[in-house]
């Protein structure tokens, strides 16, 4: 299929190369809009687009089977939409041995019992989010996570960005979506605004049969937009989301957060489990996040002034748009996103841990000396928590600043303004 000229190249592109190249089927999955099925159109060779196509619909619930025919590498856009096909992709990966055989993408996660055939060897999930800065263009990449990875780093150093807190104001409320790259603020914001609305009305009732009540649901994600990035229990979620009528019911607080979670619209953040040579102990308890800050923003109707005059709820969604980076520039070194806390009230924003077992800490803070300061001795008292002997030194231990220079401090925290961070 002809190639987007104007296609902005996405980091998650080189892995899906490397699994088409590895197995028969490849599921990306990701929020709508995240550019999943433009980034599957320049590898397909062929495609079927169950969103729009009411034909293939109709076929898709006749004759699932028929969704599979065309050339290789064959893309199945929105296959949720059809279930019935995941098991017709298996079978068909066990009758035609080969790599690179299809591509399904999807924004919402179907009922496990769709899947219950995992197609485990034969169907890689991947996982695709907004853009980060480093995507957009907004980040040079001076400093590599991977390569503050590495067992030996070399040391922080980057010149101060040209972007500064106004400018990061716009880039949290505006958000990753490839595409409003050329749209001014004013129509990115509306598209997030629009985004939650069609996910409480249409998107969530989709999933539930109907049966969801889309007001409540909206004071629901802002109470996640309100403690997004604050660890709050479903139980606080529910009693804010509720107001003066009294909490949601906990079951149905719940399935809310399970839909907006299989949309792909929250992603919850694990604690990191490791070995500590203290008293202390480590609560299990997620944070939550949505896929791109610019939702929070929405649900909350925060626009860039509005963050500048409150500079706490900046803070939070400042921390959402650091984590979205993280989680891209995770995934492209084979590496999970983790927090720590624990019960001596000791937290830390992000550890990112490689599949072996290398890792590094991380604070995110707008900026100001005071606060660097105070990331930094976080860093150093969790250095000393963790039982390295167990686990190993970490890598580095990391400020995330939203503006100014890199550097490495004597005490050997490095500060990397977001604006400088790349895969």
């Amino acid at each position: 299929m002809p190639n987007n000229p104007n296609y902005r190249p996405r980091i998650v592109d080189a892995e899906l190369d490397e699994r088409l190249a590895a197995v028969a089927a490849v599921v990306i999955e990701g929020p709508k809009a995240c550019g999943k099925t433009t980034a599957a159109s320049r590898r397909a060779a062929s495609e079927v687009l169950l969103d729009i196509d009411d034909n293939a619909r109709r076929a898709a619930e006749l004759y699932p089977r028929l969704l599979l025919d065309g050339e290789y590498p064959r893309l199945i856009d929105e296959w949720q939409t059809a279930p019935g096909v995941w098991n017709h992709v298996r079978r068909r990966a066990d009758d035609e041995p080969g790599p690179g055989r299809f591509i399904l993408t999807g924004s919402a996660v179907p009922a496990d019992d769709i899947t219950r055939h995992s197609g485990a060897g034969r169907i890689s999930r991947l996982r695709m989010r907004p853009m980060s800065l480093f995507e957009l263009g907004a980040s040079d990449g001076q400093v590599s996570l991977g390569g503050m990875l590495e067992s030996t780093p070399a040391r922080v150093s980057a010149s101060a960005p040209d972007i500064g807190v106004p400018e990061l104001a716009e880039l949290v409320c505006r958000g990753g979506w490839p595409g409003l790259l050329d749209a001014g603020l004013d129509r990115a914001m509306r598209f997030s605004r629009d985004y939650l609305d069609e996910v409480r009305r249409t998107d969530v009732q989709r999933l539930a049969g109907g049966r969801r009540d889309p007001i409540r649901l909206l004071r629901f994600i802002r109470s996640l937009a309100r403690n997004a990035a604050t660890g709050t229990s479903l139980r606080k979620l529910a009693a804010d989301a509720g107001g003066d009528r009294g909490p949601l019911h906990i079951e149905t607080a719940s399935s809310y957060l399970d839909a907006l979670e299989r949309l792909f619209v929250v992603e919850e953040l694990p604690s990191y489990w490791t070995h500590l040579r203290s008293r202390s102990r480590l609560r299990k308890s997620p944070k939550r996040y949505f896929a791109d800050p610019s939702l929070a923003a929405a649900a909350l109707r925060a626009g860039p002034d509005r963050l500048l005059a409150d500079l706490e709820l900046f803070g939070f969604l400042f921390e959402s748009l650091v984590i979205r980076d993280l989680h891209v520039y995770a995934q492209a070194n084979d590496a999970e996103v983790y927090h720590y806390r624990d019960n001596t009230g000791l937290e830390v924003d992000a550890i990112i841990e490689t599949a072996s077992r290398s890792w590094m800490a991380a604070e995110i803070e707008l900026g100001g000396r005071g606060a660097v300061n105070a990331a930094a001795a976080s860093l150093l008292k969790l250095r000393d928590r963790v039982d390295i002997s167990r686990v190993g030194a970490p890598a580095k231990l990391t400020v995330i600043t939203g503006t100014g220079y890199g550097y490495e401090r004597p005490d050997g925290v490095a500060v990397v303004p977001v604006t400088a961070l790349g895969p």
